[in-house]
């Protein structure tokens, strides 16, 4: 055989090995292929149940909200602005052994009003104390009856009764002057199983709580709050500040700027495994209205919340003066100063709090660690960069109770 010859003999062999060798290329991405296709269409089935199981679940439990003549609340632009009634529930329905104690009584004992600026860059959580004396508007029956009248004073709390949650979120759209399509109410049970679902929230506790009416006793420290645990911080308010429902609200908002914290840190409002974890905990553990329970819609308050910084989470008390007579112990607005708020709600306008906080009768500001001096490096000189242009806010005058995600504060104990 001549070398040339050789040479067409041996090229022969290279392409002939080239060609099996892209064969079992193609059977191997084939195989890896099919098994991907397989693994999507698993994975859109189960997610598909899943959500047709959610919808139906929060479909059984939803609250339908009713404006003051009877017409049906919608769903609002998404885009907008977005406001929520967090309402809890002080029921024992359901707890089962006595846990939580024997009372029959259905109070709206924690009420938040939750405000999502429309260009997500703000929000705010307002908490109204549960013995504020507040007129009623007329509320529309939950049984089909002809509806409950309205009153010229009365503890907001008890709104409940007159016509459910529902009642509530009028009183307070009456109030603030703001319209608020979405309810969310959460009784004794949910509390406890949303901390579980997310492995518990870290609190910072500034002096001992001990408190034998809800069984709250912790040490100063750090303590991870969950189950019962946690549900039994929230309710205290005789183990802080002057054992006032304002110190509770303070001792409150420990927690909820705690979870918060956690939300963010922990990327959860950007995980779907997470997300849908919470998901069904609400479904089992709470009623939303009917405006709120749709999936989608619990999507899109997710992601308004998720891009929004800590610092520009604010959780502020209604502004109140105590009362005198036969009123005494309960507290009413203060309305020259929660007209200031509510005005900025019904605006749209961002609030945010000063340097310098005050956060209430229950809880402190946590001292800022002290900082180890670094060594000083010689570098070389680096031109200067241009300062990024920030956001003119001005802040919420010194009165102004609250903090907000970005400060950690702890609880104050009596």
């Amino acid at each position: 055989m001549t070398e040339k010859s050789k040479k067409r003999a041996e090229r022969a062999l290279a392409r002939h090995g080239n060609v099996a060798a892209k064969g079992r290329l193609r059977s191997i991405l084939g195989i890896l292929g099919k098994a991907l296709v397989v693994v999507v269409v698993s994975t859109l089935t189960v997610t598909g149940i899943s959500a047709y199981q959610l919808t139906q679940e929060l479909g059984r439990r939803q609250i339908h909200l009713t404006m003051i003549d009877g017409k049906e609340v919608k769903i609002p632009d998404l885009k907008g602005p977005l406001n929520i009634l967090l309402v809890g529930s002080d029921t024992r329905e359901g707890t089962g052994n006595g846990v939580f104690g024997t009372e029959t009584s259905n109070l709206a004992d924690v009420i938040i009003l939750l405000h999502i600026a429309a260009d997500r860059k703000s929000a705010v959580g307002l908490s109204f104390p549960r013995d504020l004396m507040v007129s009623w508007p007329a509320c529309p029956s939950t049984t089909g009856g002809p509806g409950y009248y309205a009153q010229s004073l009365g503890q907001i709390n008890a709104t409940i009764a007159n016509g459910g949650p529902g009642c509530t979120l009028l009183t307070v759209e009456q109030l603030t002057g703001l319209k608020i399509p979405f309810l969310a109410m959460i009784d004794f049970n949910g509390v406890i199983e949303l901390s579980n679902s997310i492995g518990g929230v870290e609190v910072c506790v500034a002096e001992d709580i001990n408190d034998s009416y809800t069984n709250t006793y912790l040490k100063a420290g750090l303590h991870n709050l969950q189950g019962l645990q946690a549900l039994q911080f929230l309710r205290t308010r005789h183990g802080v500040g002057d054992g006032s429902d304002l110190s509770r609200i303070s001792n409150q908002q420990v927690y909820m700027t705690a979870l918060v914290r956690k939300l963010k840190n922990k990327d959860i409002l950007n995980n779907p495994v997470m997300l849908y974890s919470l998901a069904q905990a609400a479904a089992r553990n709470m009623k939303l209205s009917n405006t709120l329970s749709d999936p989608s819609v619990m999507v899109a308050v997710a992601d308004a919340l998720k891009s929004i910084p800590m610092k520009k989470i604010t959780f502020l008390q209604l502004p109140v003066n105590y009362m005198t007579g036969e009123n005494a112990g309960r507290v009413e607005p203060d309305l020259e100063k929660a007209q200031v708020l509510f005005d900025k709600l019904i605006n749209d306008e961002p609030l945010v709090l000063g340097k310098v906080q005050n956060t209430g009768e229950g809880s402190v500001v946590a001292p800022t660690p002290s900082a180890t001096p670094k060594p000083t490096k010689t570098s070389t000189a680096k031109p200067t960069p241009k300062p990024t242009p920030t956001e003119t806010i001005t802040p919420l005058p010194d009165w102004a109770k609250g903090t907000n995600a970005a400060t950690t504060t702890c609880s104050k104990g009596q």
